[in-house]
């Protein structure tokens, strides 16, 4: 069983620039889009050469911004939206697919922004999505994954010492909340696996960042430590273009 998730900065813009191909190339069981920035019809038509995945998705209200969505060949045993907290369910940045033995949860974690305008909410946010993991958690393990907007530790990100408490993705406030989420028991499956890697899942488009590798790792798959046994690889695909994010992948065992 594989599974990508990947932030595409707009569904309808990655489609122009090779996504369908790329990820008939991958072949995922079931891939995680984040920031799709389009409605549940703009998200299909865009996806329409796209053959043998059930598309479920989550529209913000706002067009053109946020958004996620779940393809899977496999149709789950429900799906169900937000996580029931009116001040998060606007956004369309939760889904949770019920695949009979485990949860999918994509997640779009909000950005505390550039002036970190957000930042008080981004910690309320943190707060209320891992009481939402925990309940899901009392049914059955989960799998997490998506956009959560935070490198963890100095080895996710190319200037920590730079970014520290003054960039949004490398707050204390944002690292607490992810600290949160491990402290939890729900494991980085990335690191877990690849404990001294180093290696990025977003760049800036300013200053040929990509190119020179200045990144950030802020997409992650998170498994409950119950389901860690399920867990065989987890990589990060960082040749994949089309996105200021790359895609991530998961492989779980049957």
């Amino acid at each position: 069983m594989k599974l990508i998730s990947w932030n595409v900065n707009g569904v309808r813009a990655i489609v122009k620039k090779g996504f369908i191909e790329q990820i008939n190339a991958l072949n995922p069981d079931i891939v995680c889009l984040q920031e799709t920035k389009a409605q549940a019809h703009q998200l299909e038509e865009a996806l329409e050469a796209l053959h043998g995945y059930q598309v479920y998705s989550n529209s913000a209200d706002k067009k053109g911004y946020s958004g996620t969505a779940i393809l899977s060949r496999t149709p789950p045993v429900d799906v169900t939206y937000d996580m029931n907290i009116p001040e998060h369910d606007t956004e369309g940045r939760v889904i949770c697919a019920d695949f009979k033995d485990y949860y999918l949860v994509t997640v779009y974690t909000p950005n505390s922004g550039s002036e970190l305008k957000r930042l008080a909410y981004r910690q309320s946010w943190d707060r209320d999505f891992l009481s939402y993991l925990k309940e899901l958690e009392h049914s059955k393990p989960v799998v997490v994954c998506g956009d959560l907007n935070v490198a963890h530790q100095a080895i996710d990100l190319a200037r920590p010492r730079e970014n520290y408490n003054k960039s949004a993705g490398y707050m204390q406030e944002e690292i607490d909340g992810i600290d949160s989420l491990l402290q939890a028991d729900l494991i980085d499956t990335f690191r877990h696996l690849n404990p001294d890697k180093v290696q990025y899942t977003w760049w800036s488009y300013r200053a040929g960042a990509r190119a020179r590798n200045v990144g950030w790792r802020i997409d992650y798959f998170l498994s409950s430590r119950s389901f860690l046994d399920r867990v065989k690889k987890a990589e990060i695909l960082d040749q994949v273009l089309g996105s200021d994010h790359c895609p991530i992948l998961l492989e779980l065992a049957a």
